[in-house]
């Protein structure tokens, strides 16, 4: 992949999306939050609109829209935190399960273009069972073939 610099009205545009970007105000303290982690490059805060109880949210202290401008270095870092955090609160709180939700553009339920990992406790006796359901589509024959080469990876 090529990085190419941004030029001058694509910085102008990132930065009109950081100053309107709630997470960004939360970051700035403009906007108060119940906060249960931080560090250098992440804080991580309790979600207003809960799933369940103890959903939290882990948000880089720098603004990337979703996880494709995110750094592979603080991808890898979201996700050893991600499981540190999902043992700690599983122990806390002794939910029966966990989900690491994270979504990417507006067709896969993102809501804020700041990226952002969400950390869901389940609960044997929620009311959230169907938090994570689709509707299983069916390959034809061969067509797996034909994506797996496709999606291949050298």
């Amino acid at each position: 992949m090529i990085l190419q610099k941004s030029t001058k009205k694509e910085r102008c545009v990132l930065d009109m999306r950081k100053e309107n970007c709630i997470f960004c105000k939360i970051m700035e303290g403009e906007i108060p939050s119940s906060t249960i982690y931080e560090d250098g490059d992440f804080k991580v805060i309790l979600d207003i609109n809960p799933a369940a109880k103890g959903h939290a949210i882990i948000l880089p202290k720098e603004h990337y829209e979703n996880i494709y401008e995110l750094p592979e270095e603080l991808a890898g870092k979201a996700m050893v935190l991600a499981k540190k955090l999902a043992a700690h609160m599983t122990e806390k709180l002794e939910c029966d399960g966990f989900n690491l939700i994270q979504n990417n553009g507006e067709i896969a339920g993102q809501t804020v273009f700041h990226f952002h990992l969400h950390l869901i406790p389940r609960y044997q006796d929620g009311n959230n069972k169907d938090l994570l359901t689709w509707n299983v589509l069916q390959y034809q024959e061969g067509e797996t073939d034909k994506l797996a080469e496709l999606l291949k990876i050298d």
